[in-house]
């Protein structure tokens, strides 16, 4: 399956550094624009990895309300 992300990115001291806007946590930076773009879709496949061998059985979902300064 291919899905779609945006990747936030900006320069800093030189290096490109950017984030997935949808999934929260994943970071990365690279030498060049292509870097970046490879070094982060490395990041997303090693944080599925974790994610995947955290075993969840039983989980409840609810909303949460809260006010944001």
């Amino acid at each position: 399956m291919i899905r779609k992300f945006t990747l936030d990115y900006w320069i800093d001291d030189g290096w490109y550094v950017g984030k997935l806007r949808e999934v929260p946590g994943v970071f990365s930076q690279g030498e060049t624009f292509e870097e970046l773009k490879l070094n982060i879709k490395d990041a997303f496949a090693l944080m599925l990895q974790e994610v995947s061998a955290i075993p969840v059985q039983n989980f409840n979902s609810t909303e949460l309300q809260m006010e944001v300064f």
